[in-house]
């Protein structure tokens, strides 16, 4: 017992001595970066990615601004239409379809213009007018929505062209003699490599979809485009078949 004694007293005087001593310096931990900066070390591929990306966007906003059944058949146009063809009154169609701007009022223009200007034509010249300009709309409105499926397939295949920059990077650093530093390298490939694939998926399935509803949306409105030019076409044929009817008249009141 007495031996243990200094013993302990020199422990208990060592402990302050322990106590001032500072712990070794750990490893440094690595920081929390956001997904900011993992977009702003994408590598150069993640620019077209984002131009495409607000392309698409203004696309879509476009779209749903004009891509509607009032942009293309109105049903106060139509009835307007429908008042002055049965008064002949072509000219003021005419006016009228100058001042609307709907797809139905185009294809008017186009065969009143047609119209006015050949008085001769018979009423199968004014058919084909009324029906190649219906065409001409029609494709139009089908070109138009195009452009999201072709950002729907680009936007891979650039994030795809990503995605081999950044592999590539990775094993030019397990390649290369850069001690700890190689496997810093490495990640960044890798991190680069996927991000680019994300940026890619996430922009062209979007742009995808939308252009899969407003490919239903614009067929729609063309089949209410077809309706609204057959029922121009139509009141057009009577007003055709009036006139051997008014010239017999004449005719008759002649003799």
């Amino acid at each position: 017992m007495k031996r243990l004694l200094p013993l302990l007293a020199g422990l208990a005087s060592a402990t302050p001595l322990l106590a001032q001593t500072p712990a070794p310096p750990g490893p440094d931990l690595p920081r929390n970066t956001s997904m900011l900066d993992a977009l702003l070390h994408a590598g150069p591929i993640i620019i077209p990615l984002f131009a495409l990306s607000i392309f698409s966007v203004m696309l879509v906003i476009v779209y749903f601004l004009t891509i509607r059944r009032g942009a293309v058949v109105s049903s106060g146009y139509m009835a307007t239409a429908d008042a002055l063809l049965r008064k002949r009154d072509y000219l003021g169609l005419l006016a009228v379809s100058n001042r609307h701007g709907e797809a139905i009022a185009r294809v008017v223009q186009k065969v009143l213009e047609f119209t006015t200007k050949n008085p001769g034509a018979d009423f199968q010249q004014v058919r084909d007018i009324a029906e190649t300009e219906g065409t001409r709309v029609a494709s139009h409105l089908n070109n138009r929505v195009i452009y999201l499926a072709d950002i729907g397939m680009l936007a891979p295949l650039i994030g795809l062209l990503g995605t081999v920059i950044g592999i590539v990077k990775s094993f030019s650093a397990l390649g290369a003699d850069l001690g700890s530093a190689r496997y810093m390298q490495l990640s960044k490939g890798v991190s680069e490599a996927l991000i680019n694939t994300a940026g890619g998926l996430a922009i062209g399935i979007p742009a995808l979809v939308f252009y899969a509803f407003f490919r239903g949306r614009a067929q729609r409105l063309i089949s209410d485009l077809e309706s609204a030019v057959t029922h121009i076409v139509a009141l057009l044929s009577l007003q055709y078949n009036k006139r051997p009817e008014r010239a017999h008249a004449l005719l008759e009141d002649e003799f």
